[in-house]
């Protein structure tokens, strides 16, 4: 099995499926903002359209993840793991109505796991 590039923590997965529950399909971007700094934003599917510049760089709890290729630039050793805090975030995101927030932890990856990562898409 390879190497995910992106995670999420149970705590994050729950929010998740509860936002999916009322909301239909969901979808995030890794944003790069300069108001909420870099932040993963949740939206409805299609709301938020990518171009040719995004890259996905997996799904997370069924729901495709993306990030801009100049960003991922940066990140593209790191491993995401995508979390929920109590806090009201600056964005458009899904989740800030229920006094939540996802935020974005990470880790580099190891040798041997730069090795057998995930293909990107974009």
């Amino acid at each position: 099995m390879k190497t995910k590039r992106v995670l999420v923590t149970p705590e994050a997965e729950a929010v998740i499926e509860q936002l999916k529950a009322a909301n239909g399909e969901v979808m995030f971007h890794q944003s790069g903002g300069c108001c909420d700094g870099s932040s993963p934003m949740c939206f409805p599917k299609g709301e938020f359209r990518t171009g040719d510049s995004d890259v996905k760089m997996g799904e997370i709890a069924g729901c495709e993840f993306y990030m801009s290729g100049d960003q991922f630039a940066y990140w593209k050793h790191t491993q995401l793991i995508i979390d929920v805090t109590k806090g009201r975030g600056a964005s458009f995101s899904l989740e800030i109505p229920l006094g939540l927030r996802f935020l974005t932890k990470s880790r580099l990856f190891t040798e041997a796991e730069l090795l057998d990562l995930e293909m990107v898409v974009g």
